[in-house]
């Protein structure tokens, strides 16, 4: 009863909402452009996010704490040329892959004077400025020689031209760790790539080699230089491959990530200017009917123009609010066309349902109370699901401000469609109720003067009178709709024939068994490449890195942050033992090797071990390099003791594989937490990966919780709880048929993937609530009766708006993006299970499974019960004569 009391209680209110919106139609249409123009003009102070980590890597992880751990002992960039990783090397720099387009061996005679002549042209460099002009020389970061810092393989290129120049022939690359000429060992497996091997691990041909050069970005002059001479180093690069044909090279900078997902934006704008003329033209055309009176174009377009308006209010408001734009904004206009949409051609059809002889005023009443309670509903679950993905809770920056964006265009969306929609409704309505044109608002004449003008003029100006309208001939006005006939006439009774409810259920099966199978196959994404834009350095780069250099993983920082007595041999057995299974590039081990060499004890009293360590082993210049990786301090007693130091681990897997290394760092992590020698690891690419699954699930994780709960709380305020339960099952059915034809169609769970799929939650009950609650609130007749009168009451706005989303969905897959890609596949399914839903499994479902109508009837008196018995014999043949035979 209090169900009951509420229900009615609300409708009330809106229909005085819809009368008093009837009574100042001007105030609520200008309201909303104003505010909309007020707020746009913030532009002006437009900014685009530049920082690529701040948006996609966890906000909260023990990544960055161990960073600025790491960084406070070793500084991260100046080590960068140790810590090599791929794409998410700290600071500045230049990296460049030099392969060729017939596998030729990189390391002959042609191909190593090309590198070496190439080494050369980026060293001469110049970036000028006013009065002095730099190179490399001056921007590189220094050795302790105060020399520039070079990949190892450019000593390795110059030795091996030397040695062929003088005709040695005992020279000879090992890999992955090989040796220089004045002694040190070197890992080059990030430098040399695509290599084939004879015995003990010497090279016999490599494919492709790497080189980078390291900037300095110790203060904003050096930052833009550096950033400038980035943008040369590609433009030399590029030169070099046009007098070099033979060869290919991928340039990369640390720029190239931040600008190429920035360039989606740009690449992304004249295919959505496509869309929204599609979708403008099909707006238009699915509010058009053959009557030019009752036919509403005009409601279409400006169906569009609420969303637009609404749109530019929220990133109005972003802009003052000091919000930065980015690249996966491109989702919200969508996210807005689903549900604006679907509001506004509801409101249409409810309008539809009104008798013509009323008032404006209560035809526009009657919409309000028809449509807009459900549409209520809907828009607060919108709000609550991405309110909770807009929360702290969320640990992915542009997760959390799409979430954010999102609540706010949805909340002006539906303001917008109170007021300027509904004004623009009652506009219309008084057009209508003149009889004039509805595209050139111009009175229609009579019939009897039609007759007397052209056949082109009577087709443009035809339209039904009302006093040529019989009685009982008023109710269908409007099915001269294609739409409406459609449903009406054919739809409804084909997908309830006792013969087409096998097929259905039959299909539905298989759709569960493909989901099954996608479901069971999801992957996560963290693959930075994945967010950027086609043909661009980024891609082309990561192709060839994963296609040469995939043989190992990142170099990996092993840091032991204490004081341990190195020593012991226990100590130096559980280190080594750490490390076992990894290529080592540690001071350590060949501290270790050279006391061995020595015929020395490695267990040495501690002075003994200190003092050999500092005074002979890293004055030798093959360990000199290894000063950098230990930190010694003096006691009050002037005894020296090694406070902090550090070794690099690098482990044969795939980098591809990316769920790999992160098992990899999670067992390391676990290791270091029971072991007794108290370490962490690091590398820049875990601050991406540590944490991300369960960053990148929570906020889909939370606003399922959210929307169930807002479900149950609801179950309270509608008429019947069991509407709940029905929008429960749909939405699960259909968010698992969507994650798992998404891993089929090669769509990763990323950070776009996951907004997509909250989207989702709230499209299938934007579309299927008000399907489901005519069912369930439906009483007297059968099951099969209430899913066709579901079906003609809401089909029309399902369609129309299922017809515009996937028109302007389509342009979206040409976009020459990964972001965009994953976009338009996401939505598309998203669209397409949901309607797979509301028009076949829901109205086959319906008809055989609870709640029952026979329990809902209420007792007639024998009249009546006569009545009803000659209808339902009547309902068997035909539903049109029912609807006469009832309302007689």
């Amino acid at each position: 009863m209090l169900r009951q009391v509420l229900h009615g209680g609300l409708r009330t209110c809106f229909s005085r909402l819809g009368h008093f919106i009837a009574s100042h139609p001007v105030f609520f249409a200008s309201a909303p452009v104003l505010i909309s123009i007020l707020l746009g003009a913030s532009f002006s102070r437009y900014q685009v996010e530049e920082s690529v980590e701040h948006l996609l890597a966890p906000q909260h992880s023990l990544a960055k704490i161990e960073r600025n751990l790491v960084n406070s002992l070793f500084p991260v960039n100046r080590s960068k040329h140790r810590l090599y990783s791929d794409l998410q090397t700290p600071g500045r720099y230049g990296r460049v892959i030099v392969t060729s387009f017939q596998k030729a061996n990189m390391l002959d005679q042609h191909h190593t004077d090309l590198i070496l002549k190439l080494h050369a042209a980026v060293t001469k460099i110049q970036v000028p400025r006013p009065g002095f002009n730099y190179t490399f020389a001056h921007i590189c970061i220094l050795n302790n020689d105060k020399t520039c810092i070079v990949d190892d393989i450019v000593h390795v290129l110059e030795e091996l031209k030397n040695a062929r120049a003088t005709n040695r022939t005992n020279f000879a690359i090992t890999y992955p760790i090989t040796h220089l000429k004045d002694g040190r060992a070197v890992y080059n497996g990030h430098q040399l790539g695509g290599v084939t091997v004879h015995s003990k691990d010497r090279v016999k041909s490599a494919e492709a080699i790497q080189l980078t050069y390291y900037l300095q970005s110790i203060n904003s002059l050096n930052d833009m230089v550096a950033e400038r001479w980035e943008s040369s180093f590609c433009d030399t690069v590029r030169l070099f491959q046009k007098s070099n044909s033979k060869i290919k090279i991928y340039p990369y900078t640390s720029s190239s990530l931040r600008e190429d997902f920035q360039k989606t934006s740009r690449v992304s704008e004249r295919y959505l200017v496509t869309s929204l003329i599609l979708v403008v033209t099909m707006a238009i055309l699915c509010c058009s009917m053959q009557d030019c009176v009752r036919s509403k174009p005009w409601l279409g377009l400006l169906g569009l123009v609420t969303i637009s308006l609404a749109t530019l209010t929220a990133a109005g408001i972003i802009n003052l609010t000091g919000g930065k734009y980015n690249s996966t904004f491109l989702g919200v206009p969508f996210i807005m066309l689903g549900h604006g949409l679907y509001g506004t051609f509801e409101m249409l059809s409810s309008w539809r349902k009104t008798r013509e002889d009323q008032h404006v005023k209560e035809r526009t009443a009657a919409v309000y109370a028809d449509s807009m309670l459900s549409f209520s509903l809907t828009t607060a679950m919108y709000l609550v699901t991405f309110g909770i993905g807009a929360s702290p809770f969320t640990n992915i920056e542009a997760a959390r401000i799409f979430c954010c964006n999102s609540c706010i265009a949805i909340l002006f969306n539906y303001l917008y469609v109170l007021s300027f929609y509904g004004s623009s409704l009652v506009f219309t309505g008084y057009i209508e109720n003149n009889y004039q044109h509805s595209i050139f608002c111009r009175k229609v004449p009579k019939p009897e003067v039609l007759q007397e003008k052209p056949a082109w003029y009577r087709f443009l100006l035809t339209a039904r009178f009302s006093e040529d309208t019989t009685e009982g001939e008023e109710a269908n006005t409007y099915e001269s709709h294609l739409l409406v006939c459609f449903l009406k006439r054919y739809y409804c009774d084909w997908i309830t024939n006792t013969y087409v409810k096998p097929f259905v259920v039959l299909f539905y099966l298989i759709y569960i068994s493909f989901a099954l199978m996608g479901y069971l196959q999801v992957s996560e994404g963290s693959d930075l490449s994945n967010i950027v834009a086609t043909a661009t350095q980024t891609i082309e780069y990561t192709t060839a890195q994963q296609k040469y250099f995939s043989n190992y993983s990142p170099v990996i920082g092993f840091y032991i942050y204490e004081s341990i007595e190195y020593w012991n041999t226990s100590v130096q057995e559980d280190v080594l033992e750490y490390t076992k299974g990894f290529v080592r590039i540690s001071w350590f081990e060949s501290y270790l090797n050279y006391l061995r060499k020595l015929n020395v004890s490695t267990g040495l009293p501690k002075k003994n071990f200190t003092d050999m360590l500092r005074n002979s082993f890293l004055k030798a210049p093959q360990f000199s390099h290894f000063q950098e990786d230990i930190i010694f301090s003096k006691k009050y007693n002037d005894e020296v003791d090694v406070v902090a130091s550090r070794m690099f681990l690098v482990a044969k897997t795939m980098e591809t594989n990316r769920e790999e290394l992160y098992n990899l760092l999670e067992t390391l992590r676990r290791l270091s937490v029971t072991s007794k020698v108290k370490f962490i690891v690091f590398n820049p690419s875990f601050v991406y990966m540590d944490r991300y699954a369960s960053s990148l699930g929570a906020p889909l994780h939370n606003s399922c919780i959210s929307a169930l709960f807002l479900l149950f709380f609801s179950a309270f305020l509608v008429a019947d709880s069991l509407i709940n339960v029905w929008i429960t099952l749909t939405v699960v059915s259909v968010e698992f048929g969507v994650i798992g034809f998404m891993t089929l169609w090669k769509v990763e769970l990323d950070c776009i993937s996951v907004l997509c799929l909250i989207y989702g939650i709230n499209y299938t009950i934007d579309n299927c609530a008000p399907l489901l609650s005519t069912f369930v609130l439906g009483k007297d007749f059968t099951r099969t009766k209430w899913v066709k009168n579901s079906l003609e009451v809401h089909g029309v706005a399902i369609l129309q708006s299922y017809l515009c989303y996937i028109v302007g969905l389509i342009p979206l897959a040409a976009v020459p993006s990964n972001l965009t890609c994953t976009l338009f596949r996401c939505l598309f399914l998203i669209a397409f299970v949901t309607f797979f839903h509301c028009f076949a499994i829901l109205p086959v479902i319906l008809t055989f499974l609870p709640p029952s109508k026979k329990k809902r009837k209420e007792k007639k008196n024998p009249e009546n019960r006569e009545e009803i018995e000659c209808v339902e014999m009547v309902d068997i043949d035909s539903t049109r004569v029912v609807d006469q035979i009832t309302t007689v």
